[in-house]
């Protein structure tokens, strides 16, 4: 069984209480790992060692440039082991094993990218009057917590944790429990660096406990969380508590809308495409698909001819579709689909997968479901599973409504050969990120990713994160 233990002021050490929790590959929920389960002590102590990275004057005299260095480092490294960390993600996450490639070439993309910029953090002069000079300096705002969901583990630690360095600061994240293993490995090749203690910490354990802990400490400076809305509440009443910002990524009920005059070959696979990754449990995922009238039976039997041709099965195989991460996770989309077959039309899947080997694995075959009301709750919830509602409508003005018919805005794919009536559609649609003629666009590791409504605020990615891991201070000087 493989043990992996917290990273604290540049140490490895157990949880104070010397509890463990055991860790399962979803393939088949065998137990191969345990993290240690960390209380208040532990949160405590990898808090501390930050602040005092942060304040240590050693850490003040590193250059931007030179932080850049580290992060370019963490991006060779990860490369030189992607093999080993693509196979870690698809044991942890079940995800198939290309996918887990991409995401390890996305991790070291972000350590890359937040390297490259970290010596371009600049402020700006302002026009006050004459006599007076004056301009802005960002600065890091200290210490930040980043809590990681279990979905993209190596994605989303990496997209916090360059862009916090790169602006100065000293960061402890908090892994998700459920797949731990490239969190620790990050971990690894931090230790490597020999940097100054405490600059990167890593806590293991449940949210509720370790993160409840970590979001409401008063020597955070900023929270970085994504995962679900309730939780998200939760952690940001918690940092309200101590009058600290945070960054919020809480999912979507993401729509796909496709119009008659698009290239339906090129729309069908950035459907599917969309639904299926990562088995559905994407916050992103394009959940929805909204089709114009007259092509409706036509382009929904492509997408079903597609989903019949989908292998399902362990990750570690590369098959299309993976498992679902646990038998709660499982039982959530299933009494979707249930509660569905009831008061919709199944067009495609709805049901459990047998695997031969893997039969304690929860496998989903990808399902297409339609003619539900759009006020369902299987149109409006986040399933979180391979699971694609369908709807159609007739106008511009309809496919607007429909797609901002749900509490989230968070990513909105826009299929048409027409470029004036999918602009129209950008202007009015209310999301984070609007893709035309694709979905994702291949990661996106530099533009902005977050959300409207309860997909959360702030932004992830690109240029604009750094503003969560800096705040601005205004100098004015008074000369003759």
């Amino acid at each position: 069984m493989k043990e992996m233990l917290m990273y604290i002021n540049n140490e490895w050490k157990e949880a104070s209480n010397k509890e463990f929790i055991n860790v399962k590959d979803p393939a088949d929920q065998s137990v191969y790992g345990k993290i240690p389960r960390a209380g208040k002590e532990d949160v405590n102590q990898a808090v501390n060692a930050a602040r005092r990275a942060f304040e240590n004057p050693e850490w003040k005299k590193f250059k931007p440039h030179e932080r850049g260095y580290i992060l370019n480092k963490m991006a060779e490294r990860i490369r030189r082991d992607k093999e080993t960390l693509a196979q870690l993600e698809t044991q942890d996450v079940g995800k198939p094993l290309s996918q887990s490639m991409a995401d390890v070439e996305a991790a070291a993309r972000y350590f890359e990218f937040y390297g490259g910029v970290a010596d371009k953090i600049m402020g700006e002069t302002i026009p006050v009057e004459d006599g007076i000079l004056d301009f802005t300096v960002r600065e890091p705002v200290g210490v930040t917590a980043h809590i990681v969901p279990w979905n993209y583990p190596i994605q989303i630690v990496s997209r916090s944790v360059a862009a916090a360095i790169a602006a100065g600061n000293t960061v402890v994240v908090k892994s998700a429990e459920d797949t731990p293993a490239t969190a620790h490995c990050l971990a690894q090749f931090f230790e490597e660096l020999n940097l100054i203690p405490g600059v990167f910490n890593l806590v293991t354990g449940y949210g509720k406990e370790a993160g409840a802990y970590l979001s409401g400490h008063p020597d955070i400076n900023h929270v970085t969380f994504t995962g679900s809305v309730p939780t998200g509440i939760a952690v940001m009443k918690a940092a309200a508590e101590n009058i600290v910002p945070v960054t919020l990524e809480l999912g979507g009920k993401s729509p796909n809308i496709v119009f008659a005059d698009c290239d339906q070959d090129a729309a069908m696979q950035g459907v599917v495409k969309s639904i299926i990754q990562n088995a559905g449990q994407t916050c992103s995922a394009g959940s929805r698909l909204l089709i114009e009238r007259p092509i409706k039976d036509k382009f929904l039997e492509k997408v079903k001819d597609a989903f019949e041709k989908l292998l399902v099965g362990p990750g570690i195989e590369d098959t299309d579709i993976g498992p679902i991460l646990s038998q709660s996770q499982f039982e959530k989309v299933m009494n979707y689909i249930e509660q569905a077959k009831t008061d919709g039309k199944m067009v495609a899947g709805g049901h459990r997968v047998e695997v031969n080997g893997n039969e304690g694995g929860f496998y989903i075959q990808p399902t297409i479901i339609d003619a539900l009301d759009h006020s369902h709750p299987a149109a409006q919830e986040e399933i979180f599973g391979p699971v694609l509602t369908v709807f159609s409508f007739d106008q511009e003005e309809e496919a607007v409504r429909l797609a901002n018919d749900t509490e989230y805005g968070l990513v909105t794919g826009v299929w048409s050969e027409n470029i004036n009536k999918a602009h129209r559609l950008a202007d009015c649609i209310k999301s984070g990120q609007v893709f035309i003629n694709n979905f994702g666009a291949g990661g996106g590791i530099q533009m902005p990713f977050g959300g409207f409504k309860k997909s959360g605020f702030g932004r992830e990615k690109g240029l604009e994160a750094l503003k969560n891991y800096t705040t601005v201070k205004n100098v004015a000087i008074k000369y003759k």
